[in-house]
């Protein structure tokens, strides 16, 4: 197991921005979730997508709230979606898709997710998602995994304390059983695939508070919006997320919130 690069050499992963760019070079990234009563989630991952670089942010979620989304982040697009049919032409204007957060584990949630699984664009699967693909495991080379210790121990059909006394273990076993990039977040966030296992030395106990792991998944997936491979994005993603929790903590560990940290992910990725 290798530590992760230092913050400033993952940086130079970044691609320099042509002077004549335009918002389609940098992705369209489609975040799905926010079940009912769950908004804020979607919501985090989005801002932080936009706050990453992500050329356009589009959001497929409960239509109770869908319109509401844009008062707090008018830069994002939100969609209510009643039925899996009504995102199937978000999903082809999409080139990336984020899907998870808030998502919930009902009916409508699981169509939402088997509608993106039957779709051939690159994913980061987060939170009920993943909860849902423990139900009915599958394997793809073109997605990133980021459980937490529950999630992770539910894909593997274990206990979190089994998770918790080898999370190396964990982590190869969940990019065996799964495929892909796995992110198995908490203390020292550990990053599998099949190349090789690096952790993260950064972060600390004030990102241990909810919704922190929403603005990770918006994190990674606008950097693979933006060209970067699975890897890269996990990579520089998790240290992005991290050195703004540390950030974020020099007014405080106790009580930071996840917005908090998006001022330090812009930071980030402009070196």
């Amino acid at each position: 197991m290798n530590p992760l690069p230092a913050l400033t050499a993952l940086q130079q992963l970044l691609p320099t921005r042509a002077s004549d760019a335009y918002k389609g070079d940098f992705g369209t990234v489609l975040v799905v979730g926010g079940g009912l009563g769950m908004s804020g989630a979607v919501l985090m991952t989005g801002m932080a997508a936009q706050r990453t670089g992500a050329g356009k942010v589009m959001i497929a979620t409960d239509p109770s709230h869908a319109a509401n989304l844009t008062h707090n982040w008018p830069s994002l697009m939100a969609y209510g979606i009643n039925e899996a049919s009504q995102i199937q032409p978000l999903l082809n204007g999409a080139t990336h898709v984020a899907i998870g957060p808030g998502l919930g584990q009902f009916a409508w949630s699981q169509h939402l997710l088997n509608s993106v699984l039957q779709t051939h664009l690159p994913l980061v699967l987060d939170a009920d998602a993943l909860n849902l693909l423990a139900l009915q495991p599958q394997k793809r080379r073109d997605w990133v995994l980021t459980p937490h210790l529950g999630e992770a121990a539910r894909l593997l059909g274990c206990s979190p304390l089994e998770v918790k006394n080898d999370r190396e273990y964990a982590a190869r076993a969940l990019q065996k059983k799964y495929g892909g990039c796995i992110v198995l977040k908490g203390a020292h966030t550990l990053i599998h695939d099949e190349s090789g296992l690096w952790t993260c030395e950064a972060g600390n106990p004030g990102m241990a508070t909810a919704g922190m792991g929403d603005l990770l998944t918006g994190v990674i997936v606008a950097l693979m919006a933006q060209g970067l491979s699975l890897l890269a994005s996990a990579q520089l993603g998790v240290s992005v997320h991290a050195h703004a929790g540390d950030e974020a903590a020099k007014q405080g560990a106790r009580g930071m919130i996840p917005t908090d940290l998006l001022p330090f992910i812009r930071q980030g990725v402009n070196p």
